[in-house]
């Protein structure tokens, strides 16, 4: 087996070059890759680039990342987010290769507390969440062996991360104040990948490869929390381990989404139902704490 991956250098390419290696031929690109073109925004390039590599799967970790950037900078998250997956469906297809891609919970509004399930209407308030969608909607519409994956509140111990964040300012101030009224699952880029790869061999062994497996699925890790509850559980953490730090769990104040106002607006509900995910292909998510635990134990 082939396998084409887009986004090498991010958060989940990195870790889906470990997983997916032992699965077959792995060529990686990021936008710098001279070989083949990796670079979203070039569609001649990445079209091209499916055509000469003639992979069996595809894989599509890029994106336009930047949510407040993307409220100005309208036209390369849509080129990226939205035609550059179109043009992958596109190649895919006509390759017979499967696309998985990555999506987001930002495309829908954030309301209520009922964990979003796939067939729920979507309602993306930011360009950000819009261009996602429309990049789903574009691949549903252009291939028919396709996995897309919505995630949320992604991290990873490569590079920064919310935990580090939390580390440094612990480090510096007596008090925190962190958002209490976003709700979620924060989900380790090992995890995605490692569930990534399960997908992969599971929709390809059935019936020898047949689309049946296709469509979105939710991935997340289990449980939930807010960003405040992930915090103190950071600083928890870190405090049991020995480290010192000025301010404790205790010291972290919650606020409201209102009080950091931001050009995109942020979904209050982030919450994610996995029991598709769950019940296609057999898979048990563990909770947060302990991905978030694990990769603390890593960086610290």
């Amino acid at each position: 087996m082939k396998i084409l991956l887009f986004g090498k250098n991010g958060q989940v390419g990195w870790e889906l070059q470990r997983s997916l290696a032992p699965l077959g031929e792995l060529v990686a690109l990021d936008r710098h890759s001279q070989e083949f073109c990796g670079d979203l925004t070039n569609l001649d390039g990445i079209r091209e680039a499916v055509r000469q590599v003639r992979p069996d799967v595809i894989v599509n970790a890029a994106a336009y990342t930047a949510v407040d950037k993307a409220e100005s900078d309208t036209a390369a998250a849509h080129a990226v987010n939205a035609e550059a997956p179109g043009v992958l469906a596109e190649a895919a297809n006509a390759a017979g290769a499967w696309l998985l891609h990555y999506s987001t919970d930002y495309v829908f509004d954030g309301s209520g507390s009922k964990p979003w399930e796939e067939a729920d209407p979507t309602g993306p308030l930011s360009v950000y969440g819009r261009t996602k969608l429309e990049g789903e909607q574009r691949i549903a519409a252009r291939c028919a062996q396709y996995l897309i994956l919505r995630t949320s509140w992604v991290y990873a111990a490569r590079g920064g991360n919310f935990a580090k964040t939390m580390l440094r300012l612990a480090a510096e101030r007596e008090r925190l104040t962190v958002v209490s009224d976003q709700f979620g699952a924060p989900t380790g880029a090992d995890l995605l990948a490692d569930v990534t790869a399960h997908m992969l061999c599971s929709a390809l062994a059935e019936a020898a490869g047949s689309a049946g497996a296709a469509g979105v699925y939710h991935v997340a890790a289990a449980g939930e929390t807010s960003w405040h509850g992930y915090a103190r559980f950071v600083l928890d953490c870190a405090a049991r381990s020995g480290r010192t730090l000025k301010a404790s769990p205790d010291a972290v104040d919650p606020v409201a989404t209102s009080a950091f106002p931001t050009p995109a607006a942020r979904p209050h509900n982030s919450r994610l139902n996995t029991a598709k995910l769950r019940g296609a292909f057999g898979l048990q998510l563990p909770s947060w704490e302990q991905g978030v635990a694990r990769m603390l134990a890593e960086i610290t």
